[in-house]
């Protein structure tokens, strides 16, 4: 009397990863997301090590968490993934303030945002 299995998210070929709650705005973090997509793994994660921007390391963690899914989760091999998907989406936002002249209020707003790699196998041809 147990239930059945939940099917897979993603498609045979593919594995994913997501990270949630990065302390960064979406844009930011779109423009180290569209460094990589398509991209084959290996090159991917050097251009993640010597990117100069701040939330690079934790979109290399990511891709590091998708290829090991791969390889141990679903068998694929390391060697033939591409970078298939990488979107961002938003989270949460913080809000805070700092008092001003004449009794005012600046708001402050620190957003968070979310980012999900999808890798995906493909033969190379010869």
């Amino acid at each position: 009397m147990s239930k059945d299995k939940n099917p897979r998210r993603v498609a045979d070929n593919e594995a994913m990863a997501k990270l949630r709650m990065l302390r960064t705005s979406p844009q930011k973090l779109n423009l180290v997301a569209a460094m990589i997509r398509g991209k084959k793994v290996d090159k991917a994660l050097t251009d993640l090590t010597f990117s100069k921007k701040r939330i690079a390391a934790d979109v290399k963690k990511c891709l590091q968490s998708a290829i090991a899914n791969a390889e141990n989760n679903h068998n694929l091999d390391v060697d033939e993934l591409i970078v298939a998907e990488a979107y961002v989406g938003k989270n949460l936002t913080m809000k805070r303030g700092r008092p001003r002249a004449r009794g005012r209020f600046g708001k402050i707003i620190k957003p968070f945002s979310e980012i999900t790699i999808k890798v995906r196998q493909v033969e190379e041809q010869a």
